[in-house]
């Protein structure tokens, strides 16, 4: 299929939808990165007087209308394959369990400075915790297993949502490796240690067991 619609602009006109699709996700991945860098917060404090206080929510709300441009595209895709029968309510039933868990991590990180009401009422300079305990204590990086967990088990798959879960993989995981070195700038040999008792994105059942009698820090 090729998009034809004049409100996609002169160059989209000419490419196919699933190409377009994957240049707006390019286009979404390099703004998201981009903002979130330190060295780009550090050049707007710079030339703020300090970092502004809406920086972080901002920066969401901006990412939330470039997720939705992505989506956008390529809307009209066929359908690859539907989980039948019973299988579709199990798969929309770990869905939920993904999505509550995710709720869950954000909880424990602080869902005031995920969305960053925290940083607008108190400013940016409010000192973080490190968070070791529930998912992050089976990875260091629950937020970004259980979105990829939460888009494989779509029970339709399109080529579309195909689309999205072959990009969105690798580019979670390189934003996992990205915030590695924050996490070091930040904590230093507390996350050391961490890193060294928690692994990365895939869990180790059995290390994790081990770890479950162990006092947590929050």
């Amino acid at each position: 299929m090729v998009t034809s619609s004049p409100e996609n602009g002169y160059g989209e006109a000419l490419l196919p939808d699933y190409f377009v699709f994957i240049l707006r996700f390019l286009l979404f991945a390099a703004a998201h990165s981009l903002f979130a860098a330190n060295r780009v917060k550090g050049v707007t404090g710079r030339l703020r007087h300090g970092e502004p206080r809406g920086y972080r929510l901002t920066y969401n709300l901006l990412s939330i209308t470039l997720f939705g441009w992505v989506m956008a595209a390529y809307s009209a895709s066929p359908v690859l394959y539907f989980a039948p029968g019973v299988w579709s309510l199990v798969m929309y039933l770990a869905q939920l369990v993904c999505g509550v868990i995710l709720v869950d991590c954000v909880r424990r990180t602080g869902t005031g400075d995920f969305l960053g009401i925290r940083q607008l009422r108190r400013g940016p300079d409010v000192p973080h915790q490190l968070v070791t305990g529930g998912y992050y204590a089976i990875v260091r990086h629950p937020l970004y297993l259980f979105s990829i967990a939460f888009l494989l088990l779509n029970p339709v798959m399109t080529a579309q949502w195909l689309l999205l879960t072959v990009l969105s993989t690798p580019y979670f995981v390189i934003g996992a490796l990205i915030e590695e070195r924050r996490l070091l700038e930040e904590f230093g040999d507390q996350y050391r240690q961490y890193r060294q008792r928690v692994p990365f994105i895939i869990p180790h059942w059995g290390s994790a067991q081990t770890r479950a009698g162990r006092p947590i820090i929050r």
